[in-house]
């Protein structure tokens, strides 16, 4: 346990003396709330005393400080972003309004399957599940350059696909602005 001639959070209560004023500055600085600065300054305190003897063992208690702080000012702006009421005669968009893109679907499910099984594998676990290519990589032993260009070899052919397949067509920006969708261009 601690040394029983010191108080159980002796090193924070010294850390906090050594180093509360440059913190409320640095808060005081990035915020445009001085009583939010405070609030941030008595979290970042209320951390280091959860962190309790843990936080006696940092090698550098100022640079941990300063790096809750940081953070807390990022939550404290997510927070803080205006919400935006939304009129009760809000309109939902119709089909029209949707992007073609969003009507490739069917086309991308018919033609996964023609794919090489690498492709369809790597696509499927990155573009249609969300799993990251640096998972991906390691989950297959793959460094994550190599993983990287497979994914964009495999995006570059299933394009070929949906261009033959599906007559996708992109506008000067390269988006789908239309394609074949059985029986008419979508």
């Amino acid at each position: 346990m601690g040394d029983p001639a010191r108080p159980p959070f002796d090193c924070v209560v010294r850390a906090w003396v050594a180093h509360e004023r440059e913190l409320l500055a640095f808060l005081q600085r990035r915020s445009s709330d001085p009583d939010a600065a405070e609030d941030l300054l008595q979290e970042v305190f209320l951390k280091a005393m959860r962190q309790g003897e843990g936080f006696c063992t940092l090698d550098n208690p100022r640079a941990w400080l300063f790096q809750v702080a940081r953070h807390a000012l990022i939550d404290a702006a997510r927070l803080a972003k205006p919400q935006v009421e939304l009129p009760d005669d809000l309109v939902a968009p119709t089909d029209e309004e949707h992007p073609p893109v969003d009507a490739l679907d069917a086309c991308i499910q018919r033609q996964l399957p023609t794919l090489a099984d690498e492709d369809r594998d790597i696509l499927q676990a990155c573009d249609l599940h969300g799993q990251t290519v640096r998972a991906y990589a390691e989950a297959h032993g793959l460094t994550l350059p190599a993983a990287k260009s497979r994914l964009l070899r495999a995006r570059q052919r299933l394009r070929e696909r949906l261009v033959q397949a599906c007559q996708v067509r992109f506008d000067a920006q390269g988006r789908v602005c239309c394609h074949q969708a059985d029986g008419g261009c979508g």
